[in-house]
């Protein structure tokens, strides 16, 4: 972390948020830190887990998914590679998007590294919330160590609102802790 200041801030939302940790057996953890009123709901089988985050509010519409997976090769060894399949990867939702095309942004991760496109829904726009119908989501790719893979999605009804940020915040947040032996 270069700033001191994001530093702090990190350190102080860590201590009043809630948290959610998925043991991924002998390849490590993963926790994430959530401020304000959420609910984590998650799974943890011998070869994935994931995290359902949703709002405890019934007026917040927006949702993520977090879903890790292990793979049997490291697909992924560069940020490029990563980059491109994130990027092929949304082409089919940029089509009918307002975006019209799959551009990757590079989340700002303390470990690994990852990208994601965002896109918002031409049907939606400029309409009121609809609860379950998102205006604008992002999906993307992480990578946190070789066999360590984590996809997400978050959606919500506005980039700059509340709870989208508060969801790319404790994405970008999230800390891995590699296993023994690595």
């Amino acid at each position: 972390m270069k700033n001191p200041f994001a530093l702090l801030v990190l350190t102080a939302v860590s201590l009043c948020a809630q948290s959610e940790t998925l043991d991924l057996g002998s390849r490590g953890r993963l926790t994430i830190y959530l401020p304000g009123d959420w609910r984590i709901d998650t799974t943890n089988f011998a070869r994935q887990g994931t995290m359902t985050i949703s709002p405890k509010r019934e007026e917040v519409n927006a949702s993520c998914t977090i879903a890790i997976s292990i793979p049997e090769g490291d697909r992924f060894d560069t940020k490029s590679r990563l980059k491109l399949r994130v990027e092929a990867d949304c082409r089919s939702l940029a089509e009918g998007s307002v975006e019209k095309k799959a551009v990757a942004k590079e989340f700002a991760l303390s470990s690994g590294y990852g990208f994601y496109c965002s896109f918002t829904d031409p049907d939606l726009r400029g309409q009121a919330p609809q609860k379950g119908n998102y205006k604008v989501m992002s999906t993307g790719k992480i990578r946190l160590a070789s066999d360590v893979l984590v996809d997400v999605s978050l959606m919500a009804d506005d980039f700059r609102g509340e709870p989208y940020q508060q969801l790319l915040g404790a994405v970008e947040g999230m800390e891995f802790v590699a296993g023994r032996g690595r």
